[in-house]
């Protein structure tokens, strides 16, 4: 999984820079999305110095919370900006974004080479076409640049009275957001279809693809995968075919942003070309690219886990006064195999994929019982011990458990059960951006499924909590699966764990009666 990607060409080549790309000065904490943010002109200037190392411009979306910095300070450093005008369906404070752009481009005409009037407000449906291209012509009146609209490349073709407002025709094309999604492999072809498509439908004026790239983390769509590889070759590719075609592309975008996760997702924070705490670009020229660049690290935590797995069972089995049976050493095997594989796999996820107070506590949860879940049920499956049902932990009195192991394996399931519950009803009712938790649910889970399989009791009653849970992750990894597609292997492998738990809350039996 660690085996470094070696592409023909970087994405970065030491000594060329990017046509554009696109900018948004926000670091972790900090977000448009409070209105009181505000972004000091020393953080700015850091940026963009670093930017114009690689690129001859950078595109902008706003003036609000110190934006309206950039101009100045490009200027500075040596870079040119495509300013954008960010419209929606406050009129009042459109024609305030208006008049500081208007302002800007007068101020810093050797600078601005053109004004972004509006982005995918179409799509978002806050305005009018016919609206949208009176506010261009006005705007039009008031500079000597050049004025274009950006959006979905689709909407454009769904709006064309928005071509006649202006100069040139701005596209967005992203293979990973389509109705359909595109596999990495396919994207740069993706983009020059597109891109030539428009250009026959408006074939008068220049074409600027003014979105396009690929995300580095996040959950698949469909065949859609995000990687750090996949990102750089992505990336690689559409700017190779960019000089050849010669056609102009900004890239989305220069850092990745924390506060897209809001609302995006995990994927919506991972778009950036340099990552967002040490502002370190991803994939240097001349350097291998790795998925897990911790790898060395998190092979050694997953080997040292699977010997303790070991460990604990060997241990259970000197304490035995007769053999375990070949199965138990067999479920042991295969759950310390795949939890030594696994664990760097679901520790990178946590730390991608925990964002806010409420997301670490869910995933470092999840983690932590797939740690713990094959330590503690290594021992059980040597003796012979049955997993306890929820009854024994929270029922009544006389139906308890006094077992500090099977309260320790009670209470990995039940935690188990409501994440892996919480998450299934997730994608069943909200899925666009939820992630899936694959490698830490395999982790917990597998072990307790080999116990109800090999230690299950002989006999007793089917407890009602268990199947009810049973019976709801069933249903949503037969929707999940349905819904996502079969080419999205994430989806696949979540809900064959969900099934594989579901059997394990089925074959729960309660043995004991209240007196």
């Amino acid at each position: 999984m660690a085996t470094p990607v070696t592409l023909s060409r970087a994405p970065i080549e030491a000594g060329t820079k990017l046509e554009c790309v696109s900018y948004a000065p926000f670091r972790a904490g900090q977000t448009p999305l409070d209105p009181t943010t505000h972004i000091d002109a020393d953080q700015i200037t850091q940026d963009l110095t670093q930017l114009a190392k690689i690129s001859n411009c950078v595109r902008t979306y706003s003036v609000d919370n110190g934006v309206d910095q950039v101009p100045a300070i490009a200027a500075r450093v040596g870079l040119k900006v495509l300013q954008g005008v960010w419209l929606g369906n406050d009129r009042y404070k459109n024609q305030s974004q208006i008049a500081a752009a208007v302002a800007l481009t007068k101020d810093f005409p050797g600078v601005i080479t053109g004004l972004v009037v509006g982005n995918e407000v179409l799509l978002r449906g806050e305005m009018t076409a016919a609206d949208l291209a009176a506010t261009i012509r006005s705007v039009k009146s008031q500079v000597k640049v050049p004025v274009t609209y950006a959006d979905v490349w689709e909407y454009w073709l769904r709006n064309r009275d928005v071509y006649d407002a202006v100069d040139f025709v701005t596209i967005h094309i992203l293979p990973y957001w389509e109705d359909i999604p595109i596999p990495a492999r396919f994207a740069a072809a993706h983009v020059d279809q597109i891109r030539k498509r428009v250009a026959a439908a408006f074939p008068n004026k220049e074409i600027l693809i003014g979105e396009t790239g690929w995300p580095s983390a996040g959950r698949m769509r469909e065949g859609a995968l995000p990687s750090r590889a996949n990102q750089a070759r992505v990336v690689s590719e559409i700017l190779d075919l960019a000089r050849r075609e010669h056609f102009r592309v900004n890239l989305i975008e220069a850092y990745d942003q924390p506060w897209k996760r809001d609302l995006e997702g995990t994927v919506g924070g991972y778009w950036g070309l340099f990552d967002a705490g040490n502002r370190d670009l991803k994939y240097p020229a001349g350097e291998p690219i790795r998925n897990f660049p911790r790898w060395r690290a998190e092979l050694g935590a997953g080997m040292g886990l699977s010997v303790l797995i070991f460990i604990a069972a060997i241990i259970a089995v000197r304490r035995r006064p007769w053999p375990p049976r070949l199965i138990s050493w067999l479920a042991v095997a295969s759950s310390a195999t795949v939890a030594g594989a696994l664990l760097g796999v679901a520790f990178d996820k946590l730390l991608v994929e925990s964002y806010g107070i409420g997301r670490w506590v869910q995933w470092s949860l999840l983690l932590a019982c797939g740690v713990l879940a094959p330590l503690v049920a290594a021992p059980s499956l040597m003796t012979g011990r049955a997993l306890p049902t929820f009854l024994e932990l929270f029922g009544p009195r006389e139906m308890r458990t006094r077992s500090k192991g099977a309260w320790a394996l009670g209470l990995l399931l039940v935690i188990t059960t409501l994440i892996a519950a919480g998450t299934a009803l997730g994608f069943t009712f909200d899925p666009r951006y939820r992630d899936f938790p694959f490698a830490a649910l395999t982790m917990a889970v597998l072990p307790l499924f080999w116990m109800t399989l090999i230690n299950r009791p002989p006999e007793g009653r089917r407890p009602i909590a268990e199947s009810t849970f049973a019976g709801l992750l069933v249903l949503a990894a037969v929707y999940t699966g349905f819904n996502e597609g079969p080419k999205n292997w994430q989806s696949l492998w979540t809900c064959a764990v969900y099934v594989m738990l579901a059997v394990t809350l089925w074959r729960a039996r309660d043995v004991q009666t209240p007196k």
